[in-house]
């Protein structure tokens, strides 16, 4: 009995919209820090109603795609252990392809905002492993992954919004290997190592 009244399907139409399609949407739809939900429900072909009835605001789309992001900038082989600096520097590159393939996504990220913290709490678990892996202790290693993350955000958000600083673009690559270089973080007056 029970068998029969989950596969009946439930009256009205099927959904045109799913959360996959909405990230997707969204991941495409121009620069993310403008988007608005009423942008984003005429690219997807619905009201804004029915928007909302598969995510409740924009803090929580952004959330979604975040999820999405993090997912594409996390190495499938985990932190490593003593030798952390090539695996953070593939994270760093992740972030730098992944965040600039979506205009207005860093800075969004580098501004205060409302968020969960399941997505960059993945990201910061694995980097803080990272640096506690190497033997860096608890304290040191959060403080390592703040520098590590504030760091390459408000880095990626200048590149969408740049300055004019004078001749010569900055470059990822040196700005990655002088902050790799200056981690992971230590007590004042300590020597590294």
């Amino acid at each position: 009995m029970a068998e029969a009244a989950t596969s009946r399907q439930r009256p009205g139409r099927p959904a045109r919209i799913n959360r996959e399609r909405i990230v997707e949407a969204a991941l495409s739809a121009g620069n993310l820090d403008t988007l608005t939900m009423r942008e984003l429900a005429a690219r997807l072909g619905v009201t804004h109603g029915a928007l909302y009835r598969w995510v409740k605001d924009r803090d929580q789309l952004l959330d979604l795609v975040s999820e999405v992001i993090v997912k594409r900038i996390l190495p499938p082989d985990g932190p490593p252990g003593q030798d952390w600096r090539p695996w953070l520097a593939r994270v760093g590159w992740a972030m730098h392809d992944q965040f600039l393939a979506v205009p207005g996504y860093a800075t969004r990220t580098a501004r205060p905002h409302r968020h969960t913290s399941h997505s960059f709490g993945r990201l910061r678990h694995e980097v803080v492993t990272a640096f506690t892996n190497a033997g860096v202790g608890p304290g040191l290693a959060e403080q390592s992954w703040y520098i590590f993350i504030t760091s390459v955000v408000s880095w990626l958000a200048a590149q969408e919004n740049p300055l004019d600083l004078g001749h010569g673009a900055p470059r990822f690559e040196l700005f990655l290997d002088t902050l790799l270089r200056g981690l992971p973080a230590r007590e004042p007056g300590v020597d590294r190592p």
